[in-house]
């Protein structure tokens, strides 16, 4: 009997040919094959029907075997990376608890009684124990045999099964029945007291080994219902002992559980007390003091008698104490859950500053629900300014949106959730539905990632295509109110446009976008902004600039440079400025990356005027007069191209320049100027790439007095002219963008230059002699030597003396 086995069905989808021990195991491509259906009267695997009946009578079955140890080595350990997880599960576990008495009220209303459905946390840092209480459904003694004693043992899926009719009214969080056993990465040993209903109160205790003990609580009913956790932390956990550090987290990972959580926590606070009165002393030894003081001052004695009468009230003292007492913690509530036409712009403005800790109002906002394969709700909020050094962190892992499960936070670190682009985007995105992993830290499905980051994006890119359709209306309505009101006096103030402020701070993503996101590049596209020649320092989008070409006109003409200062009086728009043809500034260095993935816009071919074949629409006379003038030049464009052999790949006369003599443009399909120079300027830069470098093409201006004077002298073979070539070509380097590669040549013609026209006939420089520094130095010694000599002297001169006048003074 011939069986497919997983191979073959594997070469049944390739196509290709599997050799085995069977006789005829061969795959063809494009034939169909024959199922190979099983022997009548046997089953799949080759058992007849008797004997399956025999190994059925005869069989033995048994359970699988694990070794409990192990088991919960790998959950504990290997199934949460952060074990800070532990206060998120049980917290989890507490909310779902509730939840769970909480659909029981609609069943029975006095289940719940006057007990307040709630979760306490509590620590001690002398007992090194952490209590989480809540007062959920609470657990009878199977429930704790059962639930806690049986690893992956869910109750909440177990009620939600239960509970089928009811579900879409439950919003409950764990799935897996292993949440609870995270408690174990930062505690030794772990006491579990639950009360359910009318039952008997239970102790549950474990240490992660092999058993665990269920009895009554001999305390008897101390809860009114619900569950208690108590974790004897391990000493390198004691960090949960903080009340900051389980504040900070329980915001972090909590926050949006929509039953209240309260942390005991201490605060110090002042208060006023009174004064203790100073024991008064006996009268025996002060009786004759007191007469003696009353003596010598009475007016003093009266007073301070005048004084006491005069204050009645008790001296008092400020004093600090330390005080106890429950915190709400959780205050802030999910408004994402609510219909947005239920909150306030100022609701939407709070929860921003709430979650992104931003002292600034969002500029703008997008509230939004999703349905289809995979449901969820989303507040994406576009931020006023960029984080300090936020490109220079552009390819790190980006917090900003963050993913909420039920309202309990997963994780804020999905590199693909959010394209890298969009990651200034601030938000939070909630699902009811979200496959995850058993440890909730990672998504399950890569296919659900695609499409959830899909509808992201796109929202995300028609928020800020809102912004910008905003900024051209309130635009059209200011022409309409200038044009109005063009007799009144007062001025209205202008609308601020709130996309201009954006595209300041963040406008690179935007190009990045253009880079990284092919399916979104044309929506992004629209987004760009550039100055123009005639924006007057406004950014215009490409869209205007084509609604605002002449009829004429059929491309875009556009400059990239290193700064508008470098571009706005370039040779290369000479022409086109004085046609009144407008040219558009592109002096971003992405500018020059981004024009790869769009060469047109809107059907609109864009156009360097930096390189050649540069058209610009003219009348059939012009350009019969300009055919004429190419000819006329055509030999001295060969003399100048002979003279900058191994420079310059030709030279043509030029169509865009006016008042220029000369610009070198470079090939159509090569570098620029301005990319070269980015180039190099990398720090891998170099020579890669040389091969886009591409030929310089000098064009001349055919009307200007330099080129003419140079064509006449060079039809006179003038071998003078030299210098005048090499000094025009490198004037041309500079203002087309190009760095000059040989700067003492270049210092030497202007210098030349300039002797000429201040009458110098000689740059040479006469050189005194330099001094000798060694014979100096030699001399220096020399003189140092004679001045010690004469010192010594000097020294034997004043002995000398002394010594005559001693002896005067003996005689």
């Amino acid at each position: 009997l011939a069986v497919l086995s997983p191979l073959h069905l594997r070469a049944e989808d390739e196509g290709i040919t599997v050799e085995s021990g069977s006789a005829e195991s061969e795959i063809i491509e494009g034939e169909a094959i024959e199922e190979v259906a099983p022997a009548p009267g046997k089953s799949f695997d080759g058992f007849s029907d008797e004997e399956m009946a025999s190994m059925q009578d005869s069989s033995e079955t048994m359970e699988f075997q694990a070794e409990v140890n192990r088991l919960m080595d790998i959950i504990i350990n290997s199934l949460y990376s952060n074990r800070e997880i532990f206060i998120r599960e049980l917290i989890s576990n507490a909310s779902d608890a509730l939840d769970k008495i909480r659909f029981a009220l609609l069943k029975d209303k006095d289940a719940a009684g006057e007990t307040p459905l709630e979760i306490r946390i509590q620590f001690d840092k002398d007992a090194k124990t952490l209590t989480i209480s809540d007062t959920g459904v609470g657990m009878s003694k199977d429930d704790l045999v059962k639930n806690l004693g049986t690893v992956a043992k869910s109750g909440t899926t177990d009620f939600v099964e239960k509970a089928a009719s009811g579900t879409d009214s439950l919003s409950l969080i764990g799935q897996f029945g292993v949440g609870f056993y995270s408690v174990y990465l930062v505690s030794d040993e772990v006491t579990v007291v639950s009360k359910k209903g009318d039952d008997t109160q239970h102790v549950w205790k474990s240490s992660a080994n092999q058993t665990f003990s269920v009895a009554p609580d001999p305390r008897g009913d101390t809860l009114p219902r619900g569950t208690s956790v108590t974790l004897k932390l391990k000493e390198d956990a004691e960090e949960f002992l903080n009340a900051e550090t389980l504040e900070k987290l329980i915001k972090r990972y909590s926050q949006f559980i929509q039953f209240p959580i309260y942390l005991y926590k201490s605060k110090v606070v002042t208060k006023e007390v009174p004064v203790e009165p100073e024991p008064e002393p006996e009268k025996e030894e002060t009786e004759d003091a007191e007469a003696t003081e009353g003596e010598e001052d009475d007016l003093e004695v009266s007073d301070a008698e005048e004084e006491e009468e005069k204050d009645d009230k008790p001296k008092t003292k400020t004093v600090s104490e330390t005080v106890w007492e429950w915190e709400h913690i959780n205050t802030n509530k999910p408004i994402w859950t609510r219909k947005p036409s239920d909150i306030e712009e100022q609701e939407y403005k709070d929860f921003y500053k709430m979650l992104t800790k931003d002292t600034d109002d969002p500029l703008e906002h997008s509230h939004f629900s999703a349905e289809g394969e995979i449901s969820f709700k989303s507040i994406l909020y576009v931020p006023k300014k960029a984080p300090y050094g936020f490109y220079d962190s552009y390819y790190q892992k980006s917090t900003a949106l963050k993913l909420y499960v039920r309202k309990v936070l997963i994780s804020d670190e999905f590199e693909d959730f959010m394209p890298r682009y969009l990651s200034f985007i601030k938000g939070v995105v909630d699902s009811e539905d979200l496959p995850l992993n058993v440890s909730r830290e990672t998504l399950q499905q890569s296919k659900v990632l695609r499409v959830m980051s899909k509808k992201l994006t796109r929202k995300a890119i028609a928020l800020l295509r809102k912004m910008a359709d905003d900024c051209e209306e309130d635009e059209d309505e200011d022409d309409e109110e200038d044009e109005d009101s063009e007799d009144d006096e007062e001025e209205k103030p202008k609308k601020v446009c709130k996309y201009d402020d954006f595209y300041k701070e963040f406008g690179k993503s935007i190009k990045l976008g253009i880079l990284e996101d092919s399916s979104n590049k044309k929506k992004l596209a629209k987004l760009v902004r550039y100055e123009t020649t005639k924006s007057e320092g406004k950014l215009i989008s490409l869209q205007e600039y084509i609604e605002n070409m002449p009829e004429s006109q059929e491309y875009i003409y556009y400059i990239t440079g290193e700064s508008k200062e470098a571009v706005v009086d370039s040779p290369f728009i000479e022409r086109l400025t004085r046609k009144g043809i407008e040219v558009v500034f592109m002096v971003d260095a992405l500018d020059e990356y981004i024009l790869n993935q769009i060469p047109e816009f809107d059907g609109v071919k864009l156009v360097s005027v930096s390189k050649e074949g540069m058209e610009i629409a003219q009348s059939e006379a012009a350009k019969e007069k300009w055919k004429q003038t190419k000819e006329d030049y055509k030999d001295f464009s060969e003399w100048l191209k002979e003279k900058l052999s191994g420079k310059v790949s030709k030279v043509e006369v030029s169509n865009r320049l006016t008042s220029s003599p000369c610009v070198l443009v470079t090939g159509k399909y090569g570098y620029s100027a301005n990319m070269q120079r980015i180039m190099a300027a990398q720090t891998l830069g170099g020579n890669q790439n040389s091969w886009m470098k591409g030929e310089k093409i000098m064009e001349i201006n055919p009307n200007h007095p330099l080129i003419k004077e140079l064509k006449q002298r060079s039809e006179s073979e003038d071998e003078d002219l030299d210098q005048s070539v090499e000094l025009l070509f490198e004037t041309s380097m500079i203002t087309s963008g190009f760095p000059v590669t040989d700067s003492k040549a270049f210092a030497d013609n202007i210098l030349s230059v300039v002797a000429k026209s201040l009458g110098v006939e000689s740059l040479e420089v006469e050189l005194e002699p330099e001094d000798d520094l060694d014979a100096e130095e030699e001399d220096e010694e020399d003189d140092e030597e004679e001045d010690d000599e004469d010192d010594e002297d000097d020294e034997a001169e004043v002995e000398a003396e002394a010594e005559v006048a001693e002896d005067k003074d003996e005689l």
